[in-house]
């Protein structure tokens, strides 16, 4: 139904603070792929399918987008929102890749096997948070699996660089709540890799009409305490 005809003073004003007041805010502009990729990963950490659906429809018809960048988000969003959660935008973007011609499945993205995904999931895991991540999978089965599957399985993977899939991974965390201890530890990982803490404010920016002022200025102060930390 359109929003525009049942609820046009609602889609006039929500309209207008997107455009007008987020999207134009003078030194909180992202270019039009990054914002579409925070975007998209914030509304599958919040949960927003039908929201999605209009974002990555568009998305995809302006050239922000490509599909190969989409699919990468839904998989990395697995280990961080879990497979129950991700499981409904998986099967909401196959539908619109599909309705737009797009052949599945895309080509393979993968650069690890089952034998060494381990080791090139701590590698990753060091660069991003540094050298005691080398060890850190050592303490016990999660933290184990933690470096072989959600950093080597996804991290590894090509199709988005290093610097997106940590900002995607703070945008599913920011966006679903609850996680403050690890957004601030991404935060702290994106501004080791060169998502600086400017940058990161800017992702919240833009996110925010879609996740709301209280998991937005959350999410500012998990970047503060971030900053503060060696």
């Amino acid at each position: 139904m359109n929003k525009n005809i049942t609820d046009p003073e609602f889609t006039q004003r929500f309209s207008y603070f997107l455009k007008n007041d987020v999207i134009q805010e003078d030194g909180q502009q992202l270019d039009d792929k990054t914002r579409c990729i925070a975007v998209l990963a914030a509304l599958i950490g919040c949960q927003g399918v039908e929201a999605y659906d209009e974002v990555l429809s568009e998305a995809l018809v302006s050239g922000s987008i490509l599909p190969v960048e989409v699919k990468e988000i839904v998989y990395q969003a697995t280990d961080y929102v879990g497979y129950g959660r991700m499981l409904p935008f998986l099967t909401k973007t196959n539908e619109i890749l599909t309705k737009r011609g797009v052949s599945l499945p895309l080509a393979d993205q993968s650069t690890t096997t089952l034998d060494d995904r381990l080791e090139k999931g701590v590698k990753i895991q060091a660069e991003i948070f540094g050298e005691h991540m080398k060890e850190a999978w050592k303490t016990g089965h999660i933290n184990r699996w933690l470096a072989a599957n959600c950093f080597g399985d996804y991290y590894t993977r090509t199709g988005l660089n290093i610097l997106q899939r940590e900002m995607i991974t703070f945008c599913f965390l920011m966006a679903q709540g609850g996680c403050e201890p690890q957004l601030t530890a991404h935060a702290k990982g994106n501004m080791n890799i060169g998502n600086d803490k400017a940058f990161l404010i800017k992702v919240v920016s833009q996110c925010l009409p879609y996740i709301g002022y209280p998991r937005s200025l959350n999410a500012i102060a998990c970047i503060n305490q971030a900053d503060k930390t060696e």
